[in-house]
């Protein structure tokens, strides 16, 4: 029984290394010709796109940042359940077991096939691994039998040679791996492109609060440190030599542009926070920096929209992602920018190297495509975007909200002084006009505000408090210049952002 066991499990090794040989060759052919082709990737994606919104909702909850990675492993573990069951099958009937590899890459061709700009080249990765992976498994299974015929004729290089046929396998399932990385970090690099002076700079942005509250959210948010939330689980590869932007729909002319003709229009600079509609109170999702890129409404005059009936900007990116933006809001007079740079260099690409767009005080579900490369007029009525089509609101402002960055909640303090601090949004209402904190439900207290970076930017803030010994609930709440204040009505992220007062609980020892 036990050596029946071995011998599966041994069968069933075979069928995952022969898939991952097939994994990293053919994510090697993807970096050459397209990444998003890669077979786990595609079909991680087709997964996405077929999760519902609450279960998306509760993996961003529940991983934050790591939720692509969650995903991924995930469809990994299943490929390779699969795999080692093809391996079990393969040792009785080879046939049979490489059938079920190639039914594998398979569905994850038919994956590739349904991404909105999928051509035949794109199918070339699934084809090395359809090769790949049952020519390894062969390999494996001719060497495992000439060592059990080696047995049988008291013959002991056998069980050398299919060591040796592990170890190469391995090493190439690896190295294709590794070498699939380096191809693709090695393309359209964001640090080759030199941008240009902006016509319109940003005004020098005030020293925040950073050295003087320990704890608290940096003023400007290195890029390294800037959330990403998105529906893509790789990192794009977009070639800024041949990228374009194409303005077409309810519109005088149709219009295409090079990356060399947006750089060569007139730039300006702003300093704007983005918020994803996914945020919890509290949360994670917020970031600010400086962004470099031409005003919206200069790329929609290119192609004429003075007569124009449409009442959306329906944006697309590389891959076919779409998202709508309400004309009215991004034409109103707000910074909103097609976008090339951040914080002084090159857009990092998963933040949408070489474009993006960036409208503030929309949520980013409806004003920040990443990687664009079109942008139509036309009509709610006649074309829906990707949220849009999942219930998701066509009209969402950004709403006000403070967070409490420190101390941490279930933090241990010390009795006396101790330091309240953390930032606060309200755009397109006047920036922030103040912030109050609260203690056990007592009364609201004026906070001391940071330096003001715009009407567009956040604002950090501090509140010292006299901590007494006991276990305390504190809240924060913010007031825009517009005398709007934040709502303490609590409400979930779905449809149109989160709301509530952030409180957490610490304790005074």
């Amino acid at each position: 029984m036990r050596i029946r066991l071995l011998w599966t499990l041994l069968w069933a090794w075979y069928g995952v290394l022969a898939t991952l040989v097939g994994i990293g060759l053919a994510h090697l052919a993807a970096a050459v010709t397209d990444p998003a082709a890669s077979p786990v990737l595609a079909v991680g994606s087709t997964v996405i796109d077929l999760t519902p919104t609450p279960m998306k909702e509760w993996a961003i909850r529940t991983f934050g940042s790591a939720d692509k990675a969650v995903l991924v492993g995930s469809v990994l573990v299943g490929v390779l359940a699969l795999a080692a069951l093809a391996g079990v099958v393969a040792r009785r009937r080879f046939a049979a077991g490489a059938a079920v590899l190639v039914v594998l890459v398979a569905v994850a061709a038919g994956a590739v096939l349904t991404r909105p700009q999928a051509g035949p080249l794109d199918l070339v990765p699934c084809v090395v691994a359809a090769l790949a992976a049952p020519a390894a498994l062969r390999l494996l299974a001719r060497t495992q039998d000439h060592a059990d015929d080696g047995r049988s004729d008291g013959r002991s290089d056998g069980r050398r040679t299919v060591l040796l046929a592990i170890t190469a396998l391995t090493a190439i399932a690896a190295a294709g791996g590794i070498a699939g990385r380096l191809v693709s970090s090695l393309r359209a690099r964001p640090e080759d492109v030199a941008l240009p002076t902006p016509a319109d700079p940003a005004r020098p942005l005030p020293r925040g609060l950073d050295d003087q509250v320990p704890g608290i959210t940096p003023f400007r948010t290195p890029k390294g440190d800037f959330y990403r939330v998105d529906t893509r689980l790789d990192v794009p590869v977009v070639s800024a030599d041949d990228w374009t932007l194409t303005i077409d729909g309810d519109v005088d002319r149709k219009v295409t542009l090079s990356f060399d003709e947006l750089l060569a229009m007139p730039m300006v600079e702003r300093d704007i926070t983005l918020t994803c509609v996914s945020n919890s109170v509290g949360g994670p999702y917020v970031g600010a920096a400086r962004w470099l890129g031409v005003p919206l409404t200069d790329v929609l005059d290119l192609a004429g929209i003075g007569s124009t009936r449409a009442d959306q900007i329906l944006s697309t990116d590389f891959a076919g992602m779409t998202i709508s933006t309400p004309l009215d809001l991004a034409t109103d007079g707000r910074d909103a920018l097609v976008v090339v740079g951040m914080n002084g260099e090159p857009l990092p690409r998963e933040h949408g190297f070489p474009v993006r767009m960036v409208i503030p005080g929309l949520y980013g579900f409806i004003s920040a495509t990443k990687w664009l490369t079109r942008l139509t007029l036309t009509r709610y009525d006649d074309q829906q975007a990707y949220w849009t089509e999942r219930g998701w609101a066509t009209d969402a402002p950004i709403k006000i909200s403070a967070r409490i960055d420190t101390p941490k909640a279930l933090a241990e303090v010390d009795p006396g002084d101790v330091v309240v601090g953390g930032v606060a949004w309200a755009q397109e209402r006047g920036g922030v006009a103040g912030v109050q904190v609260r203690v056990d439900g007592g009364p609201w207290v004026d906070a001391q505000l940071g330096p003001d970076g715009g009407n567009d930017y956040w604002r950090q803030w501090f509140h010292r408090w006299s901590a007494e010994s006991g276990s305390h609930r504190i809240a924060v709440r913010a007031v825009a210049g517009n005398g709007e204040p934040q709502t303490a009505v609590r409400a979930e992220p779905f449809p149109d952002g989160a709301s509530g007062l952030h409180e957490l609980l610490v304790k005074v020892s």
